[in-house]
């Protein structure tokens, strides 16, 4: 029996459809009941205060202990971290010294430049010449134009600082996620003991666990990047595994039959023929650690990350947004090279070995010539090495000319939309989720995990959501609950009819990929400002900060499920007499819910992270909380906080995968 025939084998015996809406009934009535009377029984409608576990306590102990007290026989745990700090700050200086300063001989005002960095036209060079090894010259035009962009702008300096982390972060990630990924799939025990963590690695919001790297290794870059490679490392992992398990039996079954061991299997008969599914995980690394170049500047990280997060303290929206957008053609022209390496095929030895070696490697030849003459020429003309200042552009003053026009212009309609949209929607639904009895909140969260899963999901849920009781961050949880929930509705409300259009109109749905492509290598901080210098602080300028953000998922996921139906059912129907529309709604939409609550479950995922960002304006959650911890350094504050939003997201992820995986069954997909 298939995972999906036992869930839904599970789920059609748990409860007689009969009388399942009078259990939902009777949960909501028990509900009612813990609201009206909570003077009666205040324990079941409030989680008493004195019942609540000192968590926030003992993590900031234990971390305490660990940077203070704890020994590992010859050295301390801090000396171990400050060590590691000290390995990995010589790469990274030595890539920042090669991208963005250049060999310095000395210290300080007296350090003498004895190297100068690649030069703006070399890197460019180089990265062209790269994309037309690896697809064509179209790949090598817009990875070119990306870079020029970068220049142009005023942008390359704090992009080659960005540039210098990324190439140091990103190896390291993707050696330790491909170790542990072969581990796992090597050692089924080991894949059980870190699914978990990674869960929580990609749960957890990165505010979280910056205040107790910040405490370890120090205030400086090598911090950023391991919260980088912390933060990027579980989909490579996932990626390892997965990507062995598809490898073809036949391939594995004749390396043991020419004498392989265990480790030449693996390393010379399995990971090479993985390759395309390891390349999937190499791109994810890179587009997650971009995303994090604004966080990683709030522990020491420079660079374009340093530049968005100035703008948004002043309100520089023009300045912000160039630096955003930047950040958005670095991830661009990285990831179209990442994939293009990825899907290009190994290289065939040539059958003429006496070949000059320049015939046999132009494109190292070309690559080296570009960087050796950028390198002369920059001596003999400053503009190749450094793009001059006269020639940069700049539209900051422009954009934030029209933002100022837009809010003396249409101050008052967007006071009244906003004023409206609070009394009206934002603040009874608030009212509502905080009044909830957390007895009652608990009971139909797990009747919703036995009616799916049985006892074993039940517990689980109910125990997460326990778990956010019993730390006293139950009213934080729902008010974050009633945000996300809120802006997911809206999200989906929105991006689900225009990924219905755009799956049904060739023409639109390329014009709307260019759309979500961008939006969904925007960085999150970039979507702050337009809506802070629109709408102020508070909850609803957090809203269409998250709506924005979070959009991207349940477009997509609605076109590739109604692409990614068999077109035979669909001529099948249109034979049949169906109309446009009744094809829509009987065939299309039906077969293309589990992708569509896929993309759902994605949103609420986006929006659970996008809501520690958006404390920066306001809100009054889960989200405020991380973000108070990390101004404070307040470990334990920030982790528990951090679990809690996590153990929300795992709550919904798990209650929407085996409804899927049920639905899935019912319609006979595979």
């Amino acid at each position: 029996m298939t995972a999906g025939a036992a869930v839904a084998a599970r789920s059609s015996t748990a409860t007689p459809r009969s009388i399942e809406p009078w259990i939902w009934a009777a949960i909501a009535l028990l509900a009612v009941c813990l609201h009206l009377g909570r003077a009666a029984v205040p324990w079941a409608a409030t989680f008493p205060a004195e019942w609540t576990l000192p968590a926030q306590t003992w993590v900031s102990r234990f971390v305490k202990w660990l940077y203070q007290d704890a020994s590992l026989g010859l050295f301390t745990f801090q000396e171990l971290t400050r060590g590691i700090a000290w390995v990995l700050q010589w790469p990274l200086e030595a890539a920042k010294s090669l991208l963005s300063t250049g060999f310095e001989r000395g210290m300080g005002q007296q350090a003498v430049l004895i190297w100068p960095p690649l030069s703006w036209v070399g890197v460019t060079g180089v990265l062209t010449v790269m994309s037309c090894y690896a697809r064509d010259w179209r790949l090598g035009l817009l990875v070119c134009g990306c870079f020029l962009y970068i220049a142009v702008f005023g942008q390359w300096h704090s992009a080659m600082i960005t540039l210098s982390s990324i190439v140091i972060a990103v190896p390291l990630g993707v050696a330790g996620g491909l170790l542990l990924g072969i581990l796992a799939f090597r050692h089924p025990m080991f894949e059980r003991a870190i699914t978990p963590v990674m869960d929580l690695m990609q749960t957890v919001p990165v505010f979280a666990y910056l205040v107790p790297i910040l405490v370890l290794f120090g205030f400086n870059p090598v911090a950023a990047m391991i919260a980088t490679i912390i933060y990027a490392l579980p989909p490579m992992v996932r990626n390892t595994t997965l990507a062995l398990r598809r490898v073809p039996t036949e391939i594995v079954e004749f390396g043991r039959m020419a004498g392989c061991s265990r480790r030449q299997l693996t390393w010379r008969v399995m990971v090479p023929a993985a390759r395309s599914g390891l390349m999937i995980g190499v791109n994810q690394v890179i587009m997650l650690s971009l995303n994090m170049v604004i966080i990683a500047s709030m522990i020491g990280a420079g660079g374009l990350g340093r530049d968005v997060l100035t703008a948004l303290r002043s309100l520089d929206f023009g300045a912000g947004l160039e630096a955003s957008i930047a950040i958005t053609l670095l991830a661009i022209a990285l990831d179209r090279l990442s994939q293009a390496f990825a899907a290009r095929p190994p290289s065939a030895s040539s059958p003429d070995e006496f070949r000059p070696a320049w015939r046999r490697h132009p494109y190292l030849l070309a690559a080296t010539s570009v960087v050796a003459a950028s390198w002369l020429l920059g001596w003999l003309i400053p503009a190749v090495q450094q793009y001059p200042e006269e020639l940069q552009i700049t539209t900051g003053a422009l954009i934030n000319e029209t933002m100022k026009w837009l809010n003396v212009n249409f101050f008052d309609v967007i006071e009244a939309l906003k004023a409206w949209v609070l009394l009206n929607l934002m603040v009874p639904i608030k009212r509502l989720f905080v009044a909830l009895p957390w007895v009652a909140v608990v009971a139909a969260l797990a009747y919703a995990g036995w009616r799916l899963g049985r006892w074993r999901l039940a517990l689980l849920v109910a125990a997460l959501a326990g778990f956010i009781a019993v730390t006293g961050q139950w009213e934080k949880a729902m008010q974050t609950l009633y945000l996300c929930g809120l802006a997911t509705l809206v999200a989906c409300a929105l991006g689900i009819p225009v990924g219905i259009l755009a799956a049904r109109h060739e023409r639109l749905n390329r014009v709307v990929q260019v759309i979500i492509d961008t939006l969904q290598t925007l960085p999150a901080f970039a979507y702050l400002m337009p809506v802070v210098m629109l709408f102020r602080v508070g909850d609803f300028t957090a809203m269409l900060a998250v709506i924005a953000y979070a959009i991207v998922f349940p477009i997509r996921y609605t076109i590739f499920g109604i692409r990614q139906i068999d077109p035979t059912l669909v001529e099948a129907a249109v034979a049949s007499g169906c109309t446009r529309r009744q094809l829509l709604w009987k065939v299309q939409l039906p077969l293309a819910i589990p992708e569509i609550m896929l993309g759902v479950n994605q949103t609420i995922l986006m929006a659970l992270s996008m809501l520690v960002i958006t404390a920066l304006v306001g809100t009054r959650e889960l989200g405020q909380e991380v973000y108070i911890a990390l101004a404070k350094a307040d470990v334990g504050r920030g982790v528990v906080a951090g679990i809690c939003i996590a153990f929300m997201a795992i709550i919904a992820d798990r209650l929407i995968q085996p409804w899927v995986a049920a639905h899935r069954h019912r319609l006979g997909i595979a």
